[in-house]
């Protein structure tokens, strides 16, 4: 069965680790010894999440010598901001009709603090 890109990007976003990584990318590029360095694991383990990453394409790794620094992809991250934009707009309508019902429920002359 195939999965699709969205159902990897959020299985990969699901571990702290890699929200960590993603995080100092946003930073810019880094090695593998740059990122695993606020982390008591391996370069191997790091090396790993990185590897979750890219198969989810939110990293990607480049190549200048011995140096094969990794990147945030930002185009994978407006995809996952855009799907979850559209449930915000949801979210702000609900709360607004919310807001309005509760006024119109509210006895006149409570302005609803507490006394």
């Amino acid at each position: 069965m195939q999965t699709d890109t969205l159902s990897i990007q959020f299985a990969a976003l699901a571990d702290p680790t890699r929200r960590a990584i993603l995080a100092r990318l946003s930073k810019g590029e880094a090695s593998v010894n740059d990122l695993a360095a606020p982390f008591a694991m391996s370069l191997p383990a790091i090396s790993r999440h990185l590897k979750v990453l890219e198969n989810a394409g939110l990293v990607s790794r480049g190549r200048t010598a011995q140096w094969r620094p990794a990147k945030i992809e930002p185009l994978a991250m407006k995809g996952i901001a855009d799907w979850i934009d559209q449930y915000r707009h949801f979210w702000e309508s609900s709360f607004e009709r919310l807001d309005v019902y509760l006024k119109s429920i509210q006895p006149a002359g409570d302005d609803g603090a507490p006394h």
